[in-house]
């Protein structure tokens, strides 16, 4: 009851506080979660509301990218909006505010480290967000994620360059006339579904760590870690 409690606590931080709680405990149901404790049968988990929460993130992102950016040409729409609704971005906003400590996981996903999982997180991250439409409706959700996508969306790096690598580079070269240097730090899970960790080194300190499905990909989410902090 008290991580439910911590749980509750945690989004009205980002400005919103639910009516239907149940609601908000499924967005943290994973379906292992609920294959366990369902014993094998179909019990509600919250992939149908991560359905719901995908189609709102598109919608409300692209619509603040339209509102802030009113000179950008169709295509650059498209291309930053993919770059900040990706699983790798929205995994990074997950750990930001919290929510890998309350997604409910099966005893096997969660032995393997589910809760650090991008795919898991970046799913969860939109189940809020499809809770959040379903309780408090389209303007709520929208304005929840305006506070949260803000900071991406007003002049920052992540709206000029896609790539968090290149922009990071970029801005090291910049400041300092150096690049960075990636690490892979680790590989856990069986073949078909391996996470690589990886880290980004600058002068001896570890400016960001990211974990995916591949290892381009934890370079891609450490170098966005490391431009978030920065």
């Amino acid at each position: 009851m008290a991580e439910q409690d911590q749980l509750v606590e945690c989004i009205a931080r980002l400005g919103y506080r639910f009516r239907d709680q149940a609601l908000l405990r499924q967005a943290v149901v994973h379906s292992s979660y609920a294959f366990e404790r369902s014993g094998g049968k179909l019990r509600r988990n919250n992939e149908r509301l991560e359905f719901l929460g995908d189609a709102v993130l598109d919608l409300a992102v692209g619509a603040l990218l339209y509102e802030l950016h009113p000179r950008m040409r169709e295509g650059d729409l498209s291309r930053h909006r993919a770059a900040l609704v990706n699983e790798s971005h929205l995994a990074l906003m997950a750990r930001e505010i919290g929510l890998d400590a309350f997604i409910l996981l099966g005893r096997g996903e969660k032995k393997s480290g589910g809760n650090t999982k991008p795919s898991i997180l970046a799913g969860t991250f939109e189940a809020v967000i499809g809770a959040v439409y379903l309780d408090g409706g389209c303007e709520a959700a929208q304005q929840m994620l305006r506070k949260l996508f803000l900071p991406w969306l007003e002049g920052t790096l992540a709206l000029e360059h896609t790539d968090a690598k290149s922009t990071l580079q970029e801005l090291l070269q910049e400041r300092y006339g150096e690049a960075p240097a990636y690490h892979l730090q680790g590989e856990e899970g069986p073949s078909h579904d391996k996470i690589f960790s990886s880290v980004v080194i600058f002068r001896g300190e570890i400016l960001g760590r990211g974990k995916a499905g591949s290892k381009k990909e934890a370079e891609q989410a450490a170098a966005a870690a490391a431009l978030a902090k920065m």
